[in-house]
């Protein structure tokens, strides 16, 4: 784990140090938190670049390092080194001296941080059979994760080929992994790896979302509030658990240890929470998500006619070139635009979200036309290349990302009125509660001109910044935006994410009530967490444990990496969890779901990969027609398959661990 810290703290630093061109007044803990997001995802970019160019290894992994800490040099100007001196000085002076408010506020961060190393650490560990993992819906994801990371460390996967479909591009957003494979290249383990990014993205999203909600809102207990209705976001769901409690026999106590199942997804509720669904499960998103919360706070400012950069005064202070006006007066789209090029090989439905809102921003704020082309040009200088990359040999079909479908997920026969009550319980009425808020207390002090009326000038902004995040969620409800409509979710949560700004003001407001809103706001907060709460505490406690890969699949692993080729290919079973996964070589095809998910038709390869299981001279024609180099033959060919292992053994037995054989097949 200490290589992972060294490598976390050397990222922090150095994005940090670049916030000190690009943004005045921000805490110590805000720039360390956008360092982290800003450097892992150049790293991570640099990274892809520099191995595609010169291959993956230590040697290579350490030069994408020094160019993404390049923006430590800029410490050695006196002006920038005294400002994060003084930050610095300003962050212990909040640490010094007891009060009940530095006491809150350690409380604060420290029950967040606790809940994340628990949660995390839940994400992949190893016991004496095999290799488990604690996520409720980790099951499938982890293979996958795993897979990638493993192409990238055991056969230098580099321009990268889908693992999972042999012959096409990898065009899935895998920079989270390729990080993850970056630590373990300079001798960090994985496990080690997982569990710091993990922790660091999540404790970033928790410290940026925190400062974005308090800026826009103008309330710093509303800042406070946000991040736990975000990582603790449920519905209902408290109301089963409450029926369960009472039908236990052995006590609350004895419930609550042994929480019987999830309460935020299930066959009655899809509206998963965040931590368990996306978070843990998609990790592309625990990066992805804080970069847009970035771009949103400057999208915000350009929509509001502010300005927080300072990069064009600094360079002329110095010495350097005359800025233009036009790049002056625009510098902050330029810098989120730069962020948000950066999506498409960390998270695409990030990217796509952005995209429509910046539509209506466009549309809302015409007079500010200059800035969001400009935003757009600077998106595009980073994006369209990875895009055209990505796109150039991708299998899969981009009809198969937009369809029409009413009802995101919910059941044929089910109400859409009481689908969305039972997934989020009370947020619709608090975000009206919250709007309405806003919207009175806004308009109520804003300040109007003698002679001038008062209302559409006075009209909060953040009020109409919203309007793009509802109209997610009426796309992702008539539309399909991936080939699985659970998918949508991944564009979803940002109309859930900018509606809590709403419901954390309305929060705070009754608690600054009187005391007799303290409780209502205390219930409505419970009412609207306990259920993901509910999700999470299982995951900690450990309740939910599931043994991807067995001992012996693990031990197998082992020794194909020491006897085969690294550029082998791989027939296995189109499962998940397919033990060639631990290995790092490629497969002619894996999980069906996931392949579909991702927008590639099986075809008739699936069937392929059947026939010749079954034996014969057609399998011995199919094995020619595909390359395969390699036949796994475990306890997943035998049961689904009904593998016919006479037919195989014709072949030279490359590997043999228990149940599990590799023939060589070619």
């Amino acid at each position: 784990m200490i290589v992972s810290l060294l490598l976390l703290i050397a990222l922090a630093a150095s994005g940090a140090s670049l916030t000190y061109l690009v943004a005045r007044d921000k805490p110590l803990m805000w720039r360390l938190a956008a360092g982290n997001i800003i450097s892992s995802a150049v790293f991570g970019l640099v990274s892809f670049v520099v191995a595609c160019l010169a291959g993956f290894s230590a040697v290579t992994v350490g030069i994408s390092l020094v160019i993404t800490a390049l923006p430590l040099v800029l410490m050695r100007s006196v002006d920038l080194r005294g400002r994060a001196i003084q930050d610095w000085e300003r962050a212990k002076g909040k640490m010094q001296g007891f009060t009940p408010a530095k006491f809150l506020r350690l409380l604060y961060y420290a029950f967040f941080f606790v809940v994340f190393w628990y949660f995390f650490d839940r994400t992949i560990y190893e016991l004496k059979d095999g290799l488990y993992t604690g996520g409720s819906n980790n099951y499938g994801d982890l293979p996958f994760h795993l897979g990638a990371i493993f192409s990238f460390t055991e056969i230098n996967n580099f321009p990268p080929v889908n693992p999972s479909w042999a012959g096409a591009k990898f065009s899935y957003p895998f920079i989270a992994d390729l990080l993850t494979a970056c630590y373990m290249k300079v001798g960090g383990e994985l496990k080690a790896a997982m569990f710091v990014q993990n922790i660091s993205w999540a404790f970033s999203l928790l410290v940026l979302f925190e400062h974005f909600v308090a800026s826009v809102t103008g309330s710093k207990l509303a800042g406070r509030i946000a991040p736990a209705l975000l990582f603790f976001s449920g519905g209902l769901g408290f109301a089963w658990a409450f029926k369960d409690m009472s039908e236990h026999a052995k006590g609350i106590s004895d419930f609550i240890a042994n929480l019987p199942r999830d309460y935020t997804i299930s066959d009655k509720f899809r509206w998963g929470n965040t931590m368990v669904v996306l978070f843990m499960t998609q990790r592309s998103l625990l990066l992805g998500m804080p970069l847009v919360v970035l771009v949103l706070g400057g999208l915000c400012q350009i929509f509001n006619g502010q300005t927080d950069l300072e990069i064009a005064e600094k360079v002329e202070k110095k010495g350097g070139l005359p800025i233009p006006d036009l790049i002056r007066d625009n510098s902050v789209a330029i810098a989120v635009g730069l962020l948000a090029g950066m999506l498409p090989l960390i998270h695409l439905h990030s990217l796509a979200a952005l995209f429509i809102v910046t539509a209506f921003l466009f549309a809302f704020r015409i007079d500010k036309w200059k800035s969001w082309l400009i935003f757009g040009i600077a998106t595009a200088v980073v994006a369209v290349p990875f895009l055209a990359w990505a796109m150039a040999g991708s299998a899969s079909e981009t009809s198969k990302f937009f369809e029409f479908f009413f009802g995101w997920d919910k059941k044929p026969d089910e109400s859409f009125v009481w689908f969305w009550i039972k997934n989020t319980g009370i947020l619709f009425p608090m975000i009206a509660l919250g709007l309405w808020l806003f919207y009175k207390d806004k308009t109520a002090t804003a300040e109007v001109k003698e002679g001038e009326e008062k209302p559409k000038a006075a009209f909060p902004r953040l009020v109409l910044f919203y309007i793009p995040f509802v109209a997610l969620f009426v796309i992702s409800n008539i539309a399909k935006l991936a080939p699985w409509q659970w998918d949508n979710i991944k564009v979803l949560v940002y109309w859930f994410l900018l509606s809590i700004p709403f419901v954390a003001y309305g929060l705070a407001w009754l608690w600054e009530k009187g005391q007799a809103l303290k409780v209502v706001s205390i219930a409505c907060l419970v009412a609207l967490t306990l259920a993901g709460g509910l999700d999470v505490f299982r995951t900690m406690a450990g309740v939910t444990k599931f043994r991807v890969f067995d001992a012996d699949a693990m031990k197998m692993a082992e020794q194909v990496k020491a006897k085969t080729a690294p550029n082998a290919l791989f027939l296995n079973a189109p499962t998940f969890n397919t033990a060639t996964v631990l290995t790092g070589r490629q497969s002619l095809m894996r999980f069906t779901a996931h392949l579909t998910s991702h927008g590639i038709d099986p075809g008739t390869r699936e069937q392929d990969v059947k026939q010749i299981y079954q034996g014969g001279a057609a399998a011995d024609a199919l094995l020619k027609k595909h390359n395969i180099d390699y036949v796994l033959v475990s306890p997943e060919e035998r049961n689904t398959l009904k593998a016919n292992e006479e037919f195989f053994k014709k072949f030279p037995l490359a590997v043999e661990v228990g149940e599990y054989r590799v023939y060589k097949v070619k």
